[in-house]
């Protein structure tokens, strides 16, 4: 059995597949298989390329004063 890179949970998307690289405009994926479509559908011919997804951003990071660590 394959193990997955990411999860279990990935939706499919034509944005994240091996066959599709991102139109100029940003809203639709030009495909090798079924030609234009919409960046948030999928066809049966569908295969996931983690190297496609961008990483959320981190969160940001709290600022801490000495006076947050006395025990005052």
């Amino acid at each position: 059995m394959k193990k997955k890179l990411i999860g279990e949970n990935v939706e499919p998307k034509c944005e994240y597949c091996l066959f599709g690289a991102a139109a100029p405009d940003g809203l639709t994926v030009l495909c090798t298989k079924k030609g234009v479509s919409d960046k948030d559908s999928s066809c049966k011919k569908y295969r996931y390329d983690p190297l496609k997804r961008v990483p959320r951003p981190a969160p940001e990071m709290l600022s801490f004063t000495a006076d947050d660590f006395s025990l005052d």
